[in-house]
């Protein structure tokens, strides 16, 4: 077989780079031939799929982080050619939360490496918003609100690994504000005063079970809406997240949908699997097992 190895060497702060070389090495063992291809800059990746001619492969290796694997599905999506093939999952990144409902992390990757090797698939469902007349697509969560807040100041501590969400929820309490959104979910509209919204294909985003009920096959997405919350309220709340327990709060609604629409009186950036892409008002719609990736 032979892949289309998409590499972001800056995955997992520098990590990935460091170990390319026995990348390469665990792939050779396993009967893997591959182009590599490093990605140089933001949104490399979406360009390197977009131009590739993908009937020269078995399949595309999204080697890196949420990050990497988000521009590889947009470069799958404007690719011209006819022919779609299964995506590789290697998680050497920081946050790595579509490859934990693969029950893969970045300790893991010589196990993902195998389970591409044995070229069983899966197909799974996939996320599409429009944001002023663009087409994005993604495989994990879109968030509003507050998470996109933490986002950003996350983005600025990468370094730091898993860690930074965490400290990213920290600082950004102290300037914790809401927004008024209208929803249309599946024809039910409505209006909420949130502090942040996060529409999940999967059940984690970083290390945080954000929907614990997600399946990345079952034709839904996990809407999780969360209500005013005070400072104090929000940091004594914060620790059920890491169980999945803050859906069963009472300031948190939760819906599963096929499709949704979202506007706000401002714009409002959002933040689709660890990216800072986009503004409301937004479309999203759930692709129902759209693509095949490498599954065991």
């Amino acid at each position: 077989m032979k892949m289309l190895l998409v590499y972001n060497p800056l995955a997992g702060h520098g990590r990935a780079g460091k170990m390319l070389l026995q990348v390469e090495t665990a792939l050779n063992e396993n009967g893997i031939e591959f182009d590599l291809q490093l990605t140089d800059y933001p949104e490399h990746g979406i360009e390197i799929v977009k131009n590739a001619d993908l009937s020269k492969y078995d399949g595309i290796v999204a080697a890196g982080g949420d990050g990497t694997l988000y521009e590889v599905i947009n470069g799958y999506y404007q690719n011209p050619g006819a022919r779609k093939v299964p995506i590789g999952i290697l998680p050497i990144g920081t946050g790595n939360a579509f490859a934990r409902d693969l029950d893969l992390d970045n300790t893991k990757w010589k196990e993902a490496i195998k389970i591409i090797a044995r070229q069983k698939t899966h197909k799974v469902d996939v996320g599409k918003f429009q944001t002023h007349g663009q087409d994005f697509y993604y495989l994990n969560i879109l968030g509003l609100g507050f998470v996109a807040d933490v986002t950003y100041t996350a983005n600025k501590l990468k370094l730091l690994g898993n860690i930074s969400y965490t400290l990213g929820v920290l600082y950004r309490t102290l300037f914790l504000g809401t927004n008024k959104f209208k929803f249309e979910i599946d024809g039910q509209h409505f209006e909420r005063e949130c502090t942040f919204v996060e529409i999940s294909n999967t059940r984690y985003t970083a290390n945080f079970l954000m929907a614990p009920r997600a399946k990345i096959d079952d034709g839904l997405l996990d809407v999780i809406i969360a209500a005013k919350l005070s400072r104090v309220r929000l940091l004594k709340c914060f620790p059920k997240i890491f169980t999945g327990e803050h859906v069963n709060l009472k300031e948190v609604e939760t819906f599963q949908a096929k499709h949704i629409k979202i506007e706000s009186a401002t714009p409002k950036v959002l933040t689709p699997d660890g990216e800072l892409m986009g503004i409301t008002p937004v479309e999203i719609e759930c692709l129902p097992q759209a693509i095949e990736v490498y599954w065991k």
